[in-house]
């Protein structure tokens, strides 16, 4: 079960009330709540896939803590990053592999 997600009423809330609605009903509610499509894991490993590919890296902290709660652990993310390096650029698998050693080596 998916704990309910307050951060877009705790960070935004007064400045974008709808944004923040989105995010921690619409987004983490109801999206990352529906574990019979796909497990948190999996969730986690597209999301962190997903921030690493755009270039995201003020998110991937968080996405990436909780992906190893979510049961991703550090040899799976080291993979998961080499692979990534290929297809989205050397300098974002690096700046993903000094997020990844901060949440890993915790």
């Amino acid at each position: 079960m998916v704990e309910k997600q307050t951060a877009g009423h705790d960070q935004l809330g007064e400045f974008a009330p709808k944004f923040a609605e989105l995010n921690d009903d619409v987004l983490f509610g109801q999206v990352w709540s529906r574990e019979k499509e796909l497990s948190p894991r999996d969730r986690s490993m597209i999301t962190v896939t997903a921030l690493i590919s755009k270039g995201a890296f003020e998110q991937l902290p968080y996405h990436m803590q909780t992906a190893k709660k979510n049961g991703i652990t550090k040899e799976e993310i080291a993979e998961v990053i080499t692979h990534l390096s290929f297809y989205v650029g050397w300098p974002n698998a690096w700046s993903a592999f000094n997020v990844a050693k901060k949440v890993w080596n915790s």
